[in-house]
């Protein structure tokens, strides 16, 4: 006879969420909730290897940078899923990073929109993660977050074929139209 555990709504764990199958969706952890996004689409992808391109040729050798799915655990009840992140080398990992991220990027689609936009936007600023960049890849818009006394404040909106020189996490250079052309 199989037994079956039964979870109660609301009370997920990271345990819980290392027991989900490799299936191509985005499993993350919020307080509890799980949050399911489907496989991306090709112009996401497209634009998630242009911008870890464009920050692996800037990276200093005491960070790392990493593409998703790599787990961020800020906390024992969250795991989070950037697209793209920068993280220092001290960070223990190897299965989910701990430490505050230098960056975090989010690749605005469909269904992630109003998660990036509004919940993890929250989520990395709790967490003391030092920029968020938002990227619209249909609109060619990067939205740049840097935190300043524990609150974000937007350093930029970029658009199309304007550059943005970053200086946070490290000197890069950022032109949305070449992330998706």
């Amino acid at each position: 006879m199989e037994l079956v555990q039964h979870i109660e709504p609301n009370n997920f764990t990271l345990a819980d969420l290392d027991a989900l199958p490799d299936d191509g969706s985005q499993y993350e952890l919020v307080d509890g909730i799980f949050l399911v996004t489907p496989s991306p689409t090709l112009l996401h992808q497209v634009a998630v290897a242009a911008l870890n391109y464009a920050l692996q040729q800037n990276c200093p050798a005491r960070y790392r940078v990493i593409t998703a799915p790599m787990d961020y655990q800020p906390t024992a009840g969250r795991s989070l899923q950037p697209d793209v992140l920068v993280a220092t080398r001290d960070d223990p990992g190897p299965d989910a990073l701990r430490l505050p991220l230098l960056l975090a990027v989010e690749v605005l689609s469909p269904a992630t929109r109003s998660k990036d936009l509004v919940l993890k936007r929250n989520l990395y600023e709790e967490a003391g993660v030092a920029a968020y960049w938002i990227f619209d890849p249909e609109a060619e818009i990067l939205t740049v977050l840097e935190l300043e006394d524990g609150r974000y404040v937007e350093r930029a909106v970029v658009k199309a074929e304007e550059a943005f020189e970053a200086e946070v996490p490290f000197s890069v250079r950022v032109v949305p139209a070449e992330l998706v052309g």
